[in-house]
């Protein structure tokens, strides 16, 4: 490939995610491939924008809200070499962080009570 385009196994690979992952992305419209044939061709940006859909995903935000962060990022720098970034508020990051307190939450309740199950249920083959 020429420099600066990808193509799909070459994204895949770099980034530990599947082809149907990258597809599913496409549809979503997040990432926006050239064609040549059938033939997807990644530019730099579309690599620049997998790298924030990632990090986004990680941090525990939806596809949407990466979305809408992705869109204002391109309205206020355009297309800026390694201008995308994960710009977050700080409202953004607070409430992200009790989002995800209260789901760390739910989550210890629910081994606890599996645990407690599980004791259970193993004194009762005694």
């Amino acid at each position: 490939m020429s420099a600066g385009y990808y193509l799909i196994g070459d994204l895949a690979r770099d980034f530990g995610v599947t082809l149907r992952a990258l597809r599913f992305y496409e549809d979503k419209g997040l990432l926006r491939p050239g064609r040549r044939g059938a033939v997807r061709l990644y530019s730099d940006r579309d690599r620049e924008r997998l790298a924030i859909i990632l990090k986004g995903k990680q941090l525990g935000f939806t596809l949407g809200e990466i979305a809408g962060m992705i869109d204002r990022n391109e309205a206020d720098f355009g297309a800026a070499p390694n201008g995308l970034t994960l710009r977050l508020s700080v409202d953004q990051i607070s409430e992200q962080i009790r989002h995800l307190e209260a789901q760390k939450r739910d989550i210890e309740a629910a081994i606890t009570e599996l645990e407690a199950s599980r004791t259970h249920v193993a004194r009762l083959k005694l």
